[in-house]
Parts: structure tokens; C-alpha cells; sequence
């Protein structure tokens, strides 16, 4: 069996960091004018159900083998759902109103990989199930009613790294840096994931209570970002980039907030979640998994810090720059674009030769 298909964070991360780095500069072409076939929200529903929705399925598929202890799709079976993957992004150029069946169908794919071991083993994550199937469902709802479809399909996505967040980044802070401090509250915890579902629930009804959810809800990650111990990390970029990252989540609810009085631009908001929030948080968990993963250690290289540094800088040309010079607006689209795919070249160049190969300690995997 090739190691690629060993397990499910090889093939989805290499085709979710070569996806971002190459169909991000044809959109900004497209917007520019310099290609014909400029259609924002197809630009936004590929970044949803295509590049995030393959982080989240590689990092899902290696993690519930790791919280059940069962196996999860690999060789031929992952091969065939990477397929699907495929099969909708292709779909998404060739016939667009195609694409969004073709990832519920990698939806179910995606459920049923976690959904068995999770289920035969009674595991307490058994919710991932129902997330996975709404990612589809929003993608099929996009043909109908497009901006509810994403402004659902990236509560889902943020629940989902928030959730995950919260998991990781205290531990991983307190196990890499004596010391640290890093702390978490039950009910803040409690209160931060359910301010995003209440979200959820106000975007689905195209409720105007939105704004006001949005700005409790940036209070409550703000709070919880801050008893992470963010400052600890400054010397540890494979830490400091899913603290930063995660700070993007309190911006993009503060500016989501604001955009419900018309004082910022929706779309800021948006790309502070899609650049910062999940560009950042996925490639930092996907670097620092792909190297756990592989025997290797957990330090990042000097690739992935300039990766880091890049995506970093992206959203800061999104989101930042058209609120301080609303007049560089397209420029900041086009600098953004290109600090974004020069990141995840990096990735791609750092990690191909990762994720094709067997681990470096001869175990499965």
C-alpha cells in the first residue's frame, strides 16, 4: 500500500495545501479581470467545501483512529473517497451545479469513515458525524440559497475549529512550555462553543440579532484565548501560530458584529475568519500532525515558520489594510492572494516529500 494512503491526513492535506495554493491566485486573476469566470461565491463555496472541508476530513479520519483505537479508511477505501474530493472540485470548473452533490456524496463518504469506529466503540465524539453531513447538506443548500448556505457552512467550520482549539492549544501549550499556565473554565467553555451554535441558529433564520450574538460571542473567545497563555508561546512558532490564529476568530466576531450597524464591510469580516482564523489554525495543525504523525518532531522548520509568517500577512492585507486604506482595496485583494499561495507553497514543498513517505520509525501510519 502507498504511504500516501496510509492514513487519511497524507492524502487531505496535500490536496487541500496544493488546492489553496493554486486556485487562490486564479481567483484573484479572475477578480482582477486578467481571467474571465470571476464568481465570488463560487471563490467562497470552493475555500468552504473544498479546501476546509479537506483539512477537516484528514484530520478527522486520523484522529478518530487515535480517540477509538479502530481503524479508519485507508488504502484503496481513502483512495476512493480522496476521488470524490476530487471528483467535486473538478465538477466545481466543469459543471458547477454538479459539485455540490458531488460533496454531500463526499459528505457521507467523510461520515461513514469516522461514523463506524466511532459508533462500535461508543466514543463521546460521536457528534463529529452529524457536522460532517451538515457541511454537505450546506454545500447542496448553496444552489438554492447561496449566502445562507456559507454563512451556515462557515458556523459549522468555526464550531468545529473552536471546538478543536479548545482541545489542543492549552495542552499542547502546557506540554511545551514549563510553566505555562495555560487554564480552561467548564462554563466559559460551555458558554464560547454556545455562543457559536446561537450564531448558527440566528445566520440560519437571517435573524438581525446576529450582530449582537456575534459581539457576546467575541467576548466569550476573547476571554478563553486569554487564559491559553498566548504570550508564553512566543519562541514556539508551531504553538504561536494557533494562538495567533485563534485571536482571528475574536476579530472575525468583533468585525461581524460591527458589519450589523454597517460599520464595516461583511466581507472583512469573512476573510478575518477564512485567512486568519482557518488558514491559520489548519496549517498549524496541519504541519505540527503531519510531523507527529510521521515520527518526526514537533519543531517547526524554517519553512513552515515563513509559511506561518505569510498566511499571517495575508489576512493582515485582507482585513486590515481596506479599513485603513479603503481606497487600496484591490490591491489588498491581490497582495493578499499571493501572500496566501506563497504559504501553501511552502507547505506543498515542505511536506510532499512528508506525506508521500513512511513514517521515519517504520510504524503504520
Amino acid at each position: 500500500m502507498s504511504a500516501l494512503f496510509a492514513l487519511g491526513f497524507r492524502p487531505f492535506y496535500l490536496l487541500a495545501g496544493l488546492y489553496a495554493a493554486l486556485s487562490v491566485p486564479i481567483w484573484a486573476a479572475q477578480y482582477a479581470g486578467w481571467l474571465p469566470g470571476a464568481n465570488p461565491l463560487w471563490h467562497a463555496h470552493e475555500m468552504l467545501f473544498g479546501y476546509a472541508f479537506a483539512v477537516i476530513s484528514g484530520f478527522l479520519f486520523t484522529a478518530v483512529r487515535n480517540w477509538t483505537g479502530r481503524p479508519t479508511p485507508a488504502g484503496a477505501p481513502l483512495a476512493a473517497i480522496a476521488a470524490l474530493w476530487i471528483a467535486a472540485r473538478a465538477l466545481a470548473v466543469l459543471r458547477p451545479s454538479a459539485a455540490p452533490w458531488a460533496d454531500a456524496a463526499f459528505a457521507v463518504a467523510v461520515a461513514w469513515g469516522i461514523g463506524q469506529p466511532i459508533l462500535s466503540s461508543g466514543n463521546r465524539n460521536w457528534f463529529f458525524i452529524p457536522l460532517v453531513l451538515a457541511l454537505g447538506a450546506a454545500s447542496i443548500a448553496f444552489q438554492a440559497w447561496p449566502h445562507v448556505a456559507l454563512s451556515a457552512g462557515l458556523d459549522v467550520v468555526l464550531f468545529i475549529i473552536a471546538l478543536m482549539g479548545g482541545r489542543v492549544i492549552p495542552s499542547f501549550t502546557n506540554s511545551a512550555v514549563p510553566g505555562a499556565g495555560a487554564r480552561t473554565y467548564r462554563g466559559l467553555e460551555f458558554a464560547a462553543l454556545g455562543s457559536v451554535l446561537v450564531l448558527l441558529a440566528f445566520d440560519l433564520a437571517e435573524a438581525p440579532a446576529a450582530a449582537f450574538a456575534a459581539l457576546a460571542a467575541a467576548v466569550l473567545h476573547g476571554a478563553r484565548l486569554a487564559l491559553w497563555a498566548p504570550l508564553k508561546t512566543r519562541g514556539r512558532p508551531i504553538l504561536w501560530i494557533l494562538h495567533l490564529s485563534y485571536a482571528w476568530i475574536v476579530v472575525h466576531l468583533a468585525l461581524r458584529g460591527l458589519s450589523g450597524w454597517d460599520l464595516v464591510p461583511p466581507v472583512l469580516a469573512t476573510h478575518a475568519l477564512t485567512i486568519g482564523g482557518i488558514g491559520g489554525l489548519t496549517l498549524g495543525m496541519m504541519t505540527r500532525t503531519a510531523r507527529g504523525h510521521t515520527g518526526r518532531t514537533l519543531q517547526a522548520g524554517s519553512a513552515e515558520v515563513w509559511a506561518y509568517l505569510l498566511v499571517q500577512a495575508s489576512a493582515l492585507a485582507r482585513v486590515l489594510v481596506p479599513i485603513a486604506v479603503p481606497q487600496a482595496y484591490a490591491a489588498s485583494v491581490a497582495v493578499s492572494a499571493a501572500l496566501w499561495s506563497a504559504a501553501f507553497a511552502l507547505f506543498c514543498v515542505a511536506f510532499v516529500p512528508i506525506l508521500s513517505a513512511p513514517r521515519l520509525d517504520g510504524r503504520p501510519g
